[in-house]
């Protein structure tokens, strides 16, 4: 059981790294012109594609699920259906966005409020990068897939690919051409469509058998198609959920001030570090689960979620005791601020408890989007989010401060690991043993 784990985990795994990467770079590269308008143009623009990219998330995920159960289920003909499904709703999803580049810019940029200098910035960075919205999109769908037809290896050349790309481009129109944050943006979009390109390339190399299943006719079969949006509309609220979660966590922590919100944007860094890293076996969960759910094969499912357990409780230790013994020392890899460096210290074993309490929501995500079971993952986000986290923040804030913060987002991350558990034998073992 390792073995097809360890396969598929480890190409997921180094995909995920690439992604905070390229932002590193993309920030030092910018970093080191003459002003920081440009990195702060970046990361309001950066942080309007998070957004979006992350709604449109269910095109990686709900493509995997549905996919990987085709497969278990040897429905040639269902696999590459779903393929064209969430390649046409990627595609026309990004000339949409496209088409409404404006409204997006009006409302974003209402909540984003910057400096006049650096809005102008970000604004031209984001009506640049929004041209590489159907490529982007169509790269998640292909990256649904592949890791549904079993194949995480393809995701993680495409990822590289773009990614070398992209710092290359950027790099290049930056400190060659003279360009600023356009440089930037510009780099990007080429090196999406550049991706979308290697996915359809290796997709032909590996995979045109496949067209030969295609029905038209099957295309647009209503009942799959309705429980395709079900799925996937579950998906994008669990994600907003999400999404709102640690926008809120950002806003209060500048009401506090802006020291707070420095010490409490590095240190998310540690959860997303974790995550990234867990995530790989979260994919893997997604494929394997999805195989063994379409093939109603109960023991190999069961076994499968077992040993997706153990490998999160052993990756949780090690990072448990680097936090709590070096989480200080790595520090320094983010800033040299001493003034965010000191007061970091008496939140920092916030952090060394993030492995811990994170990991199972994390592996249970990919069990649950694995086993389409979006009803349950929806209901947990909503219960976490508006039943755990916001009230315990606002009833311990008078007393904790920031630690409220950290109290309220321990208490997130376990609720939803918590209740995805007591769920499980519901919304998953028990309907694929009724099917």
């Amino acid at each position: 059981m390792n073995r097809p784990i360890l396969r598929l985990a480890i190409p997921n795994i180094i995909s995920n790294i690439t992604v905070p990467l390229v932002g590193m770079v993309d920030l030092a590269i910018l970093g080191h012109l003459e002003s920081e308008l440009y990195i702060g143009a970046i990361a309001l623009g950066g942080m309007i594609f998070n957004f979006i990219y992350a709604v449109f998330s269910f095109l990686r995920m709900g493509t995997s699920g549905f996919t990987a159960q085709a497969f278990g289920e040897e429905n040639k003909t269902e696999c590459i259906l779903m393929l064209g499904r969430s390649m046409l709703l990627g595609i026309v999803g990004g000339f949409i966005l496209i088409l409404l580049q404006t409204p997006v810019d009006l409302f974003s940029f209402w909540i984003l409020r910057g400096s006049e200098d650096v809005e102008a910035l970000a604004r031209e960075y984001f009506h640049i990068r929004i041209f590489a919205a159907p490529a982007s999109l169509g790269i998640m769908a292909f990256s649904g897939w592949f890791i549904g037809m079993q194949n995480a290896r393809i995701p993680m050349y495409v990822a590289i690919i773009v990614n070398v790309v992209n710092v290359a481009l950027s790099w290049f129109f930056v400190y060659e051409l003279g360009m600023k944050s356009d440089g930037v943006a510009w780099g990007t979009v080429i090196a999406q469509y550049t991706g979308l390109a290697a996915g359809t390339w290796y997709f032909f190399k590996n995979y045109k058998n496949q067209l030969s299943y295609w029905i038209t006719g099957q295309f647009f079969n209503f009942e799959i198609l309705k429980r395709f949006f079900r799925v996937n509309s579950d998906i994008i609220i669990r994600t907003l959920c999400l999404i709102f979660a640690f926008a809120f966590f950002t806003a209060e922590s500048a009401r506090i001030d802006n020291t707070m919100l420095a010490v409490n944007t590095v240190l998310l860094q540690y959860l997303f570090l974790f995550s990234y890293i867990t995530d790989g076996f979260a994919h893997a969960a997604e494929a394997l689960v999805g195989k063994y759910t379409g093939g109603k094969n109960i023991p190999m499912l069961k076994k499968t979620v077992r040993y997706l357990f153990l490998w999160g409780l052993a990756l949780s230790l090690p990072f448990t005791l680097i936090y709590i013994l070096a989480g200080e020392h790595l520090l320094y890899l983010m800033t040299n601020n001493p003034t965010v460096i000191g007061a970091s210290g008496p939140y920092l074993f916030w952090v060394g408890l993030v492995p811990l309490i994170s990991f199972a929501a994390f592996i249970w995500d990919g069990v649950y989007i694995g086993a389409t079971a979006s009803a349950a993952m929806r209901n947990t986000l909503l219960i976490s989010t508006f039943a755990v986290f916001l009230p315990a923040y606002y009833l311990t804030k008078p007393w904790l401060d920031n630690h409220s913060l950290w109290f309220a987002m321990m208490l997130f991350m376990m609720a939803r690991g918590v209740l995805l558990t007591l769920y499980a034998g519901k919304s998953i073992f028990s309907i694929v043993q009724r099917d």
